[in-house]
């Protein structure tokens, strides 16, 4: 039989799977070490080449491998873009969701601000103040919003905890979009760019301090104040949401 037409096998295929996340778990291959060749891995497991490809594919797919046009897959380095793409969906599918991401972010992001005032190296608050000093330069909404996407990065970052920063930047798309829509919410309440600077200068100066419940507090509250104008956003006729 020609092994290119061989049916696909569904087990033979999560065989393929299972072979090729023992490499890369086990590490036997590292971030960026290309595959052996198609025919060696067909050989290796006693399969088609069409199974190692299909196996390959459902890889790519969970952001393990990384394939390109005319080289071997190669092990993908830590990235959050099968999260990150749920996540976008779910917001392109109902804006209203963008109310449940803030849920999200009240759980993950208060105690992962608990953390950064614990644990916070130098480093991690020299990014942090960039962020901060980036986002009150900021001269138009794009320019701002993308600070205060680093910022909050940044801090997920000074937690420690790579769980955390990986699923920060997970939302990260997400998220840009939920700031520029709270923003107009934030703006329709008859509130300021200053009040903005100030919730996160509170979570800046927490940190610093060492202050952990201080830190969580001022998150907290300034995620509450986010939801709080993305609901204000919702609710604004069509044609005033569009800005």
């Amino acid at each position: 039989m020609d092994n290119e037409r061989e049916p696909l096998s569904e087990s033979r295929t999560a065989g393929v799977v299972r072979h090729l996340e023992e490499l890369i778990f086990d590490g036997d291959l590292q971030p960026g070490q290309f595959l052996p060749s198609e025919g060696e891995l067909a050989t290796a497991m006693g399969v088609s080449r069409l199974t190692v490809r299909e196996g390959v594919r459902t890889l790519e797919a969970r952001g393990l491998l990384e394939v390109r046009r005319g080289r071997r897959p190669a092990v993908a380095y830590p990235n959050a873009a099968p999260l990150s793409g749920f996540f976008a969906a779910s917001l392109r599918r109902d804006p209203r969701n963008l109310l449940e991401l803030v849920e999200v972010r009240l759980a993950l992001e208060v105690h992962g601000t608990t953390l950064a005032a614990r644990h916070a190296t130098r480093t991690a608050l020299t990014s942090l103040d960039l962020a901060f000093n980036t986002m009150s330069q900021a001269n138009d909404e794009e320019s701002f919003n993308q600070a205060d996407v680093r910022f909050h990065a940044a801090l997920a970052a000074a937690s420690g905890n790579q769980m955390i920063s990986f699923l920060i930047e997970a939302m990260d798309e997400p998220m840009r979009e939920s700031r520029l829509r709270s923003l107009r919410g934030h703006l329709a309440r008859g509130r300021s760019m200053d009040d903005i600077m100030d919730e996160h200068a509170r979570i800046l100066a927490a940190v610093r301090d060492r202050d952990a419940r201080g830190a969580a507090e001022a998150m907290r509250e300034h995620l509450i104040q986010t939801r709080m104008d993305l609901r204000t956003f919702l609710a604004l006729p069509t044609s005033d949401a569009e800005g």
